[in-house]
């Protein structure tokens, strides 16, 4: 009995040491990592706020989208300029990588070859020490489900060692065996040049469907996970195609690839593409938030509709182009954004085709070509009435499913009517041309450095 007795004493004990040392019993509330905010590089924050959406001016173009409609918006951030071919580049370059890898890494293993072999062995997979695993980490090893479209979905690639492209300096015959696979045969290369198999650059992810699952509640969850695999190389084709008996040629061939691009608005770019693109930034940022143990950041996707035209008029109350307006041409004669000024004069304002994307003066929310330069993709599908039954706070109309999606800002081969920042446009998802690119932008979430402490 005095052995009972002495164990509830230390019970109880332990307890109200528990409660002296943790939260004394007050409501102190969960906290998990710490965390702070901090600006993504590249990107603008653009503050909370409200404004009138939609044409205040004279509907000149007649397209019957004069109704207008006060809404708030939250704070995000957005990029300040478009997406560049430089930055699109290396979202086609890590995709790129990530297949050679992946196809040096299964040759590697159908022949048994590690890194101790040298050659295409030094890209094996690494190995997965089973002995160093946590018990959880054993459990979700030898109870995964498997995958029946990757065999090997379990190993990780050997990212610690740079790719060769070089033919003359390929490590063995293996190599340029897998490197044989992923380039175009040299019998349909011209000018020198091998071009690697770009309908094989494929970039897959999953999204959630939030609006369909919140108005099924008890389903189940894999009914609105929808699983996409998306060709991420731009249609360079599309000079081409959007000019026809046009000598444009030299832009088809440099456009993209050419370093005196680098710096230009990536095109020939679908809003899948663009989508993909949003999820796979998201992917490469956590990742390295994951590894050094910090908090991960929300998506990054398209902006809405609203957003991006609140963004476009920075801050300036009724303004028809992110300068303000009415004017296209500043005091000291020079235009404000790339555009075309009269029927078939492209050159007028100095640029024939696209500019770089930090061309022209920025809006007072520090964004490059908000009107001009591309059309940009958003992530509202588009509605005749749209303004009629979308909400005041946040607006934003549609869904994935929807097969034409809205457009904003006007490109380098538009009359100055399609750069104002109120005026709508849209195209079929499916599109690409030389005029629309993209930018992405990301929730604010506040810093809470800011807040005060009791």
């Amino acid at each position: 009995m005095k052995y009972y007795s002495y164990l509830i004493l230390v019970t109880i004990l332990l307890f109200t040491s528990c409660s002296k040392i943790g939260n004394k019993g007050e409501l102190v509330g969960v906290r998990g990592q710490k965390w702070i905010a901090k600006k993504p590089y590249g990107m603008e924050l653009i503050p909370s706020g409200s404004f009138v959406m939609g044409k205040t001016n004279k509907d000149i173009g007649n397209v019957g989208m004069e109704a207008v409609k006060t809404v708030t918006v939250q704070s995000f951030y957005m990029d300040d300029t478009e997406i560049t071919n430089a930055e699109y580049r290396q979202f086609v370059h890590w995709v790129r990588d990530s297949i050679v890898r992946t196809k040096l890494a299964i040759l590697a293993d159908e022949l048994g070859l590690t890194t101790e072999d040298g050659g295409i062995g030094d890209y094996s997979f690494k190995d997965i020490d089973t002995v160093g695993m946590t018990p959880y980490q054993k459990f979700r090893f030898f109870n995964a489900l498997p995958d029946d479209d990757n065999p090997y979905s379990l190993y990780s690639l050997n990212n610690d060692i740079d790719l060769i492209w070089d033919t003359d300096d390929f490590p063995d015959e293996y190599y340029a065996e897998v490197m044989d696979e992923v380039f175009i045969d040299a019998s349909e290369s011209f000018n020198g040049r091998r071009a690697m198999k770009i309908n094989e650059l494929k970039y897959k992810f999953s999204s959630f469907d939030v609006e369909a699952a919140s108005k099924s509640p008890g389903s189940d969850r894999n009914e609105f996970i929808k699983r996409e695999v998306v060709k991420v190389y731009p249609d360079t084709t599309v000079w081409i195609k959007d000019f026809s008996y046009s000598y444009i040629e030299p832009m088809h061939n440099d456009y993209f690839w050419h370093d005196a691009y680098s710096e230009y608005p990536v095109v020939g770019v679908s809003w899948d593409q663009a989508r993909a693109f949003c999820n796979w930034r998201t992917k490469i940022k956590n990742d390295q938030l994951k590894v050094k143990g910090e908090q991960t950041v929300s998506t990054y996707r398209l902006p809405t509709e609203a957003e991006w035209e609140y963004a476009a008029r920075g801050g300036i109350d009724g303004a028809m182009f992110p300068w303000g307006g009415p004017y296209m041409i500043a005091d000291n004669g020079c235009f404000m954004a790339n555009f075309k000024p009269a029927r078939g004069d492209y050159a007028a304002d100095s640029a024939l085709f696209t500019v770089e994307a930090r061309s022209f003066a920025p809006n007072d929310y520090n964004l490059y070509n908000m009107s001009g330069n591309v059309s940009e993709w958003t992530n509202s599908s588009y509605a005749y009435n749209a303004y009629d039954y979308a909400s005041t706070l946040n607006p934003t109309v549609g869904s994935d499913n929807s097969e034409y999606k809205v457009i904003r800002g006007g490109s380098w081969k538009d009359i100055a009517y399609f750069l104002q920042v109120n005026t709508r446009d849209y195209e079929h998802k499916d599109s690409v041309h030389s005029y629309i690119g993209f930018r992405t932008v990301q929730d604010y979430m506040g810093d809470p450095t800011t807040v005060k402490k009791n």
